[in-house]
């Protein structure tokens, strides 16, 4: 990287800064952030890193590994909203830390990642955090984490248009090694769960199939449990999200909500104790128990959520019958993109090697997957002296 660097930018005598900030996975509690409920990610082992070099004015110049132009913005007055797309991402954490008046001189400054792109595992928040975190390295500034998060989430609602909830800054830039977040999205409040590395791994497998209308469905699932929440709360009026009902209240309300709707809200309300069921099971090292529920949140996904489809599915059933994996499921929004499973060290290469000969057989696709511990959140490599 440092070669590459010195072909965008020049050789002179400027003291170099690295910074990395992870991407993540979602071990389990899928479609609960937005109804108040419980998420539980895990920072990824592979980072977006950025080289960067302070500059002697209010000009950011950013350059990509993997794009030929070089991007040139100025941090004296509101950041613009320009081309290329990718830079949507930077440019929006510029603006909000200049916004907090923490940017003086801005950076030069070189950008790689080994994040996949595209398969929900949330490498525009690593970017995020990794562009805010050199921003702040470079300008000597301090920021706490979750403001870093907050600032993060910003930018990706303002510049990249994206109405993302917290979860994916706030475990790129709190992330621990070796455990996982236990975050409840309603006071966001993050609980770090010890993982034993050298007990378990997580194979992450793309799919390479998203399909479409995943917009379009995504706002119905938001609509759906609003509604839920609308006619649960004429009988139980201290409800404001389906976070704070139960199976037995739902049940109550069976002949108020449409089946459709009664499907949506249990599988967010079985969600939620599920995620937390998780977290104690890691907690106790059960890693049988873990993985079934892993397996039932896929199933409820499935079934009650309507928001896997054949490819994750298929991924998911050769991952079952590989001994040694403790549990499979789709992550993330749904209809493509990747599933998580969770099994011994020993089993990852037999996993791999069944989905390599068998999905292609079930879907006519090649998937993706790399083997991943719980990573570190978001850091500085090599700072400024002094």
């Amino acid at each position: 990287m440092e070669k590459l660097f010195v072909d965008k930018f020049g050789d002179d005598s400027r003291p170099l800064i690295k910074v990395r900030a992870p991407g993540r996975v979602n071990l389990i509690g899928e479609h609960t952030d937005y109804n108040d409920g419980y998420v539980f990610p895990m920072a990824l082992t592979r980072n977006t890193t950025i080289l960067a070099k302070p500059r002697t004015d209010s000009t950011v110049r950013l350059a990509s590994s993997i794009e030929p132009q070089i991007v040139e913005f100025s941090i004296d007055t509101a950041v613009k909203k320009e081309a290329p797309k990718w830079s949507a991402y930077p440019r929006g954490v510029a603006e909000a830390l200049r916004q907090k008046k923490l940017l003086k001189i801005g950076m030069d400054a070189l950008v790689y990642t080994d994040v996949p792109l595209g398969g929900g595992l949330s490498s525009s928040a690593s970017f995020e955090v990794a562009s805010g975190l050199a921003l702040l390295t470079v300008n000597r500034a301090k920021m706490n984490l979750p403001d870093l998060a907050l600032a993060c989430q910003w930018a990706e609602h303002q510049y990249a248009g994206v109405p993302c909830g917290i979860m994916d800054q706030y475990i790129s830039a709190m992330g621990v090694k070796g455990h996982a977040m236990l975050l409840d999205c309603r006071d966001l409040t993050p609980r770090q769960i010890p993982l034993d590395n050298s007990q378990v791994e997580f194979l992450i497998v793309n799919s390479n199939v998203k399909h479409e209308l995943v917009q379009g469905e995504y706002t119905a699932r938001r609509n759906q449990c609003q509604r839920a929440v609308e006619l649960i709360s004429r009988s139980f009026p201290t409800v404001k999200a389906l976070r704070d009902v139960s199976m037995t209240m739902l049940e109550e309300c069976r002949l108020e909500l449409d089946p459709v709707v009664f499907r949506r809200a249990k599988h967010v309300i079985t969600e939620n104790q599920r995620t937390l069921e998780f977290a104690s099971a890691l907690e106790k090292k059960n890693w049988a128990h873990a993985g079934e529920l892993m397996y039932a949140s896929h199933n409820s996904l499935r079934d009650d959520y309507g928001v896997s489809c054949p490819e994750l599915d298929a991924l998911v059933d050769i991952c079952a019958a590989v001994p040694g994996i403790y549990g499979a499921r789709m992550t993330g929004g749904g209809f493509g993109g990747s599933i998580v499973a969770m099994g011994r060290h020993a089993a990852m290469a037999d996993a791999a090697v069944a989905i390599d000969n068998q999905y292609p057989q079930r879907t006519g696709l090649q998937a993706t997957h790399f083997v991943t511990t719980a990573g570190a959140g978001a850091h500085v490599v090599q700072g400024l002296a002094g």
